[in-house]
């Protein structure tokens, strides 16, 4: 099981350096083994809103999220462990909720993000992931 962080999906959907890796593992991986985070999609839609890209948030949640995607949230209870995973990696809100996601449903986190790297769960790149199953 695999959680992706907001920067795999942002890469593709802006086009980015690193576009075709996620294009490629979003093929190549069963998407029901693939979650975001609540935080995640709704970070998406308020960069894409930003930049006036509607359209592409609607086709992104249709595409993605209503095809396959998982969208897992923190229960409230949870929300007090944030505090002590950030202070204890160095890691902003967003990255802590990551983890803290990643840590409760046991998944592999996926992210360009290297903040993750100095946590005990690390992280993996698509391309990683890709080769992994190689």
């Amino acid at each position: 099981m695999f959680l992706a962080d907001t920067n795999i999906f942002l890469e593709a959907l802006l086009g980015q350096d690193k576009k075709d890796d996620v294009q490629s593992f979003l093929q190549n991986i069963d998407l029901s083994t693939i979650f975001i985070t609540d935080l995640s999609l709704h970070s998406i839609g308020i960069i894409l809103y930003r930049l006036k890209n509607y359209t592409l948030f609607s086709s992104f949640t249709e595409d993605i999220i209503v095809d396959g995607i998982g969208v897992l949230s923190l229960p409230a209870e949870d929300l007090k462990t944030l505090e002590l995973t950030a202070d204890k990696y160095n890691l902003d809100f967003d990255d802590a909720y990551q983890y803290t996601v990643a840590s409760k449903y046991e998944m592999q986190l996926i992210s360009f993000d290297t903040d993750f790297d100095q946590t005990d769960r690390k992280r993996m790149e698509p391309c990683e992931v890709l080769q992994s199953i190689s």
